[in-house]
């Protein structure tokens, strides 16, 4: 049977179960005639040899009967959104629905979407010190929060503690329904993009020096469990990486981020700093704390691209948008030192960085432009052997005369097939190359 199979005819034992939970709910609370006197006398279906990804979840967090119907609850809207209609019953003496219900209705979607107000009502009724205790689910300890399950969004700083709406993780929707693992992807609320690529590290021409840092990060990712916990560590040692890599661009920092979560098999996201950065007071502190909110507790690599857009110096405060700005980046400071992941940034001029991020940092890794061998090495790897070229190619002689970056190569190479085939020739000739070469140069106010 199918993930997705399993996972509806467990969902579907799942609902009956919190259906007959929410109907003995209102029954006691409006003092109607019932079978039971609690509901917790609803025994919740016995999933601990159950096949299913929903029943995994609930297994893998110990779930209790309280943290089960939240978890359902918020699922609902997602998978059977009818079965919280009732909920929409209207106090008649008031004629507006019950405050008790909590709950919000949202732009499009016509059914009941549910707030801590609503788990609380189902939950513990009118009882006050059930209501207190509930107030464990929602903090920010409770692996709901802690293992990124759910999200707690509230609407303003004055609302109520349980106003704040109930919100789904996308991986775990996806998880618990099609079975398949959710990987998320470019949006308002997570401004960032998964990156991969077809290059392997023998198409990475590095220094020594600069393999010799990267095998350091290699090492942490593989064996920090070991170092922290096995080792005894982790009271000394705070969890997460954080390296700056830097150096003129086309040295191949993105790539080597890439290439890192390729080989120890985690996702690397590259932040886009143009969704992140905002004018507006505070929006560039809730955009980033999205990110790292959604990042919090997934083995992923974080890649901030050109970071001293977001990460650069703090100034002297003449103005109030000035201490706006250096508490934004005090916050963005704390963020990345809280992170329990890895953080890469990368910069090409490592003086913009601010000073107090600059001594946080586990490794500082510096990406020089290549030297003559190493050039010589980039020209053929992007050329690899299949390229047609003329007779008259000599790529000594290019990684001799021309100080390039790999990046730089890589468009010097897409310019001369271009024109070779504009003029419909079938081969690359050194001087569709060399003109390549000045057309780079001239971008960096460079001239042969």
């Amino acid at each position: 049977m199918k993930l997705s199979q399993l996972n509806a005819k467990t969902l579907e034992c799942e609902i009956d179960w919190f259906n007959r939970v929410l109907v003995t709910r209102i029954a006691l609370y409006f003092e109607q005639s019932c079978d039971f006197k609690n509901i917790r006398e609803l025994t919740p279906p016995d999933l601990s040899n159950n096949p299913s990804e929903y029943a995994a979840v609930v297994n893998e967090h110990a779930m209790d009967f309280d943290e089960r119907i939240v978890f359902i609850l918020v699922m609902i809207p997602h998978i059977k959104p009818q079965a919280l209609d009732m909920l929409f019953t209207r106090n008649k003496n008031l004629d507006r629905g019950y405050s008790e219900f909590g709950g919000w209705q949202g732009k499009c979607h016509g059914g009941f979407l549910p707030t801590c107000e609503t788990a609380s009502f189902i939950l513990a009724g009118n009882d006050l010190a059930e209501r207190f205790n509930m107030i464990r689910l929602f903090e920010n300890d409770h692996f709901f929060a802690s293992s990124a399950i759910l999200q707690i969004e509230r609407q303003g700083r004055d609302e109520p503690l349980f106003s704040g709406t109930l919100n789904l993780s996308a991986d775990i929707l996806s998880r618990c329904t099609s079975g398949i693992s959710h990987k998320p992807d470019y949006s308002i609320t997570f401004p960032a993009k998964r990156i991969t690529t077809k290059l392997s590290w023998d198409d990475l021409v590095l220094a020594p020096q600069v393999l010799a840092e990267i095998d350091i990060i290699k090492t942490w990712i593989k064996h920090a469990n070991t170092i922290m916990q096995e080792w005894g560590l982790e009271k000394a040692i705070k969890p997460g990486y954080r390296s700056l890599f830097y150096g003129p661009p086309g040295t191949g920092k993105t790539l080597t981020a890439t290439l890192i979560g390729a080989e120890v098999g985690v996702d690397v996201y590259r932040i886009d700093l143009s969704m992140v950065v905002s004018k507006y007071i505070g929006e560039t502190e809730k955009n980033l704390a999205n990110v790292f909110d959604q990042a919090q507790n997934k083995n992923w690599i974080l890649f901030f691209d050109e970071a001293d857009a977001l990460f650069g110096k703090r100034t002297q405060t003449s103005s109030s948008n000035d201490r706006h700005a250096n508490q934004e980046i005090s916050y963005l400071l704390q963020r990345v030192e809280d992170f329990p992941g890895i953080v890469i940034l990368a910069t090409n001029l490592k003086a913009n960085i601010d000073d107090a991020f600059a001594r946080r940092f586990q490794s500082l890794v510096y990406f020089p432009l290549p030297d003559v061998e190493q050039r010589h090495r980039l020209w053929e790897n992007t050329l690899n052997g299949k390229a047609r070229l003329a007779e008259d190619i000599d790529l000594r002689y290019l990684a001799k005369e021309y100080e390039l970056s790999g990046g730089a190569i890589t468009n010097v190479v897409r310019y001369g097939a271009i024109s070779a085939l504009q003029i419909q020739r079938d081969t690359i000739r050194q001087n569709d190359l060399i003109h390549g070469v000045v057309k780079e140069l001239r971008k960096e106010g460079k001239t042969i």
